[in-house]
């Protein structure tokens, strides 16, 4: 119950502040442009407050999931006014254009000052990391094993990276399902040229079987509860787990993924406590409805805040909006070249699940980099040329201006019409995909 109202208001805030400011972009452009504005919503439904000003109704509604903006002759099925001049229809086409353009600009903007405050003011880091992609543990089976991968070994080259960093590598894995990659692994200093097939999907911080060495240092518990399979084994706070089964582990995730593959099988654990090694400690994991478990929480990743200069805050802003749209583009061309599912794509309820965590997680940067990924992807689709969307507006107001004459009103509402059906539609098949994704769902598939 708790993470389902943790999810759910966070999907209202943030899915909220999204849609509030694409609407303000189209708001701002218009009253610029002299279009009069009847309405400016944030929500829908019943009207519970507001005020009246400039000729607009600025106004709070029931359901807080978005809003909208109201402008006079908008809608093309709608009666249009003869001889007036704040009308939508009355201004010039390059002005409805802009007026079209000012809700994804706004999502542009709105993603590069938010990365941009993010990387200038906060900037959390790591308080000790590894700058190289190295791989702790390779889950034995899985696609990383099958390729000759092993821990230790160093990524040189990713597909057409460079010493990329583990974004780089998700990222191309995302955009390559099912597609054999070519690597370069630096292991004992040599290098090594091998070839991975991609997953159809992939899990958490299981990158195809590679579990990323992110941090130095053991795992420390940070609290066993009662009951568990740690306190059986005498888990301790403040105990360091120097190694599992010979293993080095440095995350807390490396060590569920072996519990995983282990399935269930007992642990020798070598701990350190209190400047003491005990060992070995002999641990049997608990099979719990995610998985196998010790039932222990670990100390938390320390990070600290490190607020970069402005000319770097904003390159690298700008690299990451850059990078994220063209990642978002690429998602979409592969969608629609059937190389990639769309099922990968997240709708309500996957969004609500991503702010749940991002909430729940320490620091900032997951809850401005999801809030900035979301931002970009309203702008992008919206700049689709299909109905109802800001795209489709443009690309009708450019046919028209090529024709030098209005497209028919009911060819236009027949073709809004339709693309309404498909949208609701497509919005319900995302909805069952995200659906068919919760945790419940998946185990009942297994």
């Amino acid at each position: 119950m708790h993470e389902f109202l943790v999810s759910a208001i966070a999907f209202a805030v943030l899915v909220g502040m999204m849609v509030v400011v694409h609407e303000f972009g189209h708001f701002a452009v218009a009253r610029l442009c002299g279009v009069r504005v009847e309405a400016f919503s944030v929500g829908f439904g019943p009207r519970l407050f507001g005020f009246r000003h400039g000729g607009t109704d600025y106004k709070v509604c029931l359901f807080p999931f978005g809003g909208y903006v109201k402008m006079t002759a908008e809608n093309p099925g709608g009666e249009q006014p003869v001889n007036d001049v704040g009308a939508f229809t009355a201004h010039p086409r390059w002005q409805r254009m802009l007026i079209a353009l000012g809700g994804p600009a706004a999502n542009f903007v709105l993603a590069f000052a938010a990365m941009t405050f993010y990387f200038g003011w906060i900037h959390e880091v790591p308080a000790y990391e590894f700058k190289t992609t190295n791989i702790e543990w390779v889950v034995p089976g899985s696609a990383a094993d099958q390729a000759g991968l092993e821990p230790g070994d160093l990524i040189r080259r990713f597909d057409t990276d460079d010493n990329p960093g583990w974004e780089q590598v998700y990222a191309r894995m995302t955009l390559e399902p099912n597609q054999i990659v070519p690597m370069t692994v630096e292991r004992a200093g040599k290098m090594f040229e091998l070839a991975m097939r991609m997953p159809s999907k992939l899990n958490g911080d299981d990158l195809a079987g590679m579990l990323p060495l992110d941090l130095p240092g053991p795992i420390v518990v940070k609290e066993a509860a009662p009951g568990t399979p740690a306190a059986h084994a005498g888990l301790l706070p403040g105990d360091i787990i120097q190694s599992v089964d010979g293993h080095p582990f440095h995350a807390e995730s490396t060590l569920l993924a072996y519990m995983q593959a282990g399935q269930g099988k007992p642990l020798s654990l070598l701990v350190v406590r209190n400047g003491v090694m005990l060992g070995p400690v002999v641990a049997f994991p608990g099979k719990l409805s995610y998985g196998w478990s010790l039932g222990f929480t670990a100390v938390p990743i320390p990070i600290r805040s490190s607020p970069l200069p402005l000319a770097e805050s904003l390159a690298r802003s700008r690299k990451f909006c850059v990078g994220g749209s063209k990642l978002i583009l690429q998602m979409l061309e592969h969608i629609a070249a059937h190389k990639v599912s769309a099922t990968q794509l997240a709708g309500p309820v996957g969004i609500a699940r991503m702010a749940g965590d991002a909430a729940e997680m320490n620091g900032w940067y997951a809850k401005y980099f999801l809030a900035a990924e979301i931002s970009l992807n309203l702008g992008i689709v919206n700049l689709l040329p299909f109905p109802l969307l800001d795209g489709w507006t443009v690309l009708t107001l450019l046919i028209e201006s090529a024709l030098r004459r209005n497209i028919n009103r009911v060819v236009k509402e027949r073709i809004y019409q339709a693309g309404l059906v498909v949208l609701l539609m497509f919005f319900a098949f995302i909805i069952f995909s995200d659906i068919t994704k919760l945790p419940a769902f998946t185990h009942i598939a297994r």
